[in-house]
Formats: C-alpha cells, structure tokens, sequence
C-alpha cells in the first residue's frame, strides 16, 4: 500500500493579499507576524506577494 502525501496549496483572493501587504506597509505587522496571524503556508509567501502588490 502507497501513501502519497499532497502537498496542500491555498489560493487566496487579490483583496486578501493586498490587505496584508498593506498592514505590512503600514508597519502594523512583519511580514512574519502576518504569517503566523492568518495562517499562510511558505516562507517566502508574503514576501513575494509584498513584491507583487507593494508600493
């Protein structure tokens, strides 16, 4: 018998990722901090998303 494990991936909205770079920005969370608060999976998760939608 074969167990495979599935890596899990969450999708998560444009307004989700853009409300958290934005508290984020505005110093109110580290990027760390974020992670851990709502749960995001990957180190580097917020990091690129700051990339992505920052200012």
């Amino acid at each position: 018998m074969t167990t495979t494990s599935k890596r899990t991936q969450r999708d998560y909205s444009l307004a989700f990722k853009l409300a958290v770079v934005d508290q984020v920005e505005k110093g109110e969370l580290t990027y760390k901090q974020a992670q851990n608060k709502y749960g995001i999976q990957g180190r580097s998760t917020v990091l690129v998303w700051l990339r992505k939608h920052g200012r």
